[in-house]
């Protein structure tokens, strides 16, 4: 299947994503007001544009070494994120909420420039091959007894490796002020989603276990580049599958209702949240 078609299934096919479950199970009041109701959102918080701008430039490193087989300069990489922040947060006609460690668009932007150049000096591609970048896939979604629903689970993966074993690796790219504990990665739906797309679209045999990766940049005084290695198997895919039912469910049950936690900081609905 060519990119295109695959952007095209992921755009037109009947789905849920891994964010769209994330978030019914952060909190399924803000599903409701995201997806369902679609409500404009009433302000942003920073991590959105910046998590956003950071991307786009890891994504520019990938896909220029994908192509070209040439690793871009680190200030290239810094040009793009910062061209990237500006212009998401001038066409952003709703308040953003900056943070203590960050209070106005130009610290942001110093604090992205040294992530991207801790995560410069911190990756090797050494032994590994770039098999895509922002790679879009789809896969029917199953039912625990594995009867085919109508829907399909769609997810774009960061990067896809390829050690120099064979072996797949799904890297996911995160910036956070917190060291990852390895249970959380252990943990972690959003990787299970990712080897469920990636065994339903054959890029490893179906009952295979599949490498995982989080890439974390450290939100530091002196920023750090941390990588946490994980494994999804089969076992883990199912129970993806079956948490995705049970959250589809809810949905079709109008199950919605508020969840307190540390997202509520930034939580581009609160006002809709409080006059519930």
């Amino acid at each position: 299947m060519t990119r295109a078609q695959a952007l095209a299934d992921f755009q037109t096919a009947l789905h849920v994503s891994h964010s769209q479950i994330f978030t019914y199970l952060s909190c399924s009041l803000k599903y409701r007001f995201q997806y369902v109701e679609q409500m404009p959102a009433e302000r942003v918080g920073i991590a959105l544009p910046f998590g956003s701008a950071i991307h786009t430039a890891i994504e520019r490193y990938y896909r220029t070494i994908k192509d070209k087989g040439v690793v871009e300069p680190l200030e290239t990489l810094q040009e793009v994120f910062e061209g990237g922040l500006n212009a998401d947060l001038e066409k952003r006609n709703i308040p953003v909420i900056f943070k203590k460690e960050a209070p106005d668009r130009q610290s942001v932007i110093e604090m992205g420039k040294g992530l991207l150049k801790a995560f410069y000096e911190g990756i090797d591609l050494t032994g590994f091959e770039v098999v895509d970048v922002e790679l879009p896939l789809t896969a029917r979604l199953y039912t625990e007894d594995g009867q085919p629903t109508d829907l399909m689970v769609t997810g774009i993966l960061d990067v896809v490796l390829k050690d120099a074993t064979g072996n797949i690796v799904a890297v996911d790219n995160k910036t956070a002020k917190q060291p990852y504990a390895q249970e959380t990665v252990d943990d972690d739906l959003q990787l299970s989603a990712y080897a469920y797309l990636l065994a339903s679209n054959r890029y490893v045999l179906p009952t295979a276990d599949v490498r995982c990766r989080f890439d974390v940049m450290r939100k530091l005084k002196t920023p750090k580049f941390e990588q946490l290695y994980t494994v999804r198997t089969a076992r883990h895919r199912r129970r993806f599958a079956k948490i995705a039912n049970a959250v589809l469910a809810g949905i079709d049950a109008r199950v919605f209702v508020p969840t307190r936690s540390w997202l509520c900081v930034d939580c581009q609905w609160a006002k809709a949240c409080e006059a519930w």
